[in-house]
């Protein structure tokens, strides 16, 4: 029988792990990927954001993030890969929870 509770050094508790991590977004495949700068992600984050509550409006919310989205410079394939890529983003609180909750893969538009 193999040892239930394996002796872990301070290093094992040291590097990421990321085997919980789930994407409920699925991106279209293609080699045309444009990198997101820093920026565009912060004015994602700022002006955008969308927290879940019942005063906000999600159908505002998803009108105003195609509105920026529309602003960048992109060919059609890209501009789409870009919106789902900058998408998880706009979300925080609970409609971040929500997006985790999803199953993976769930999102293709």
């Amino acid at each position: 029988m193999g040892d239930e509770n394996p002796i872990r050094t301070l290093g094992d508790y040291s590097k990421p792990n990321h085997e919980s991590y789930r994407n409920t977004i699925k991106l279209p495949v293609g080699n045309n990927v444009a990198p997101l700068r820093s920026e565009t992600i912060r004015l994602v984050q700022n002006g955008f954001s969308f927290h879940g509550l019942w005063s906000e409006d999600p159908n505002q919310h998803l009108k105003d993030f195609l509105k920026l989205v529309d602003l960048l410079d992109l060919d059609g394939v890209n501009k789409e890969r870009t919106r789902m890529r900058l998408f998880q983003f706009s979300l925080y609180y609970q409609a971040s929870k929500c997006l985790e909750r999803l199953p993976v893969g769930s999102i293709t538009t």
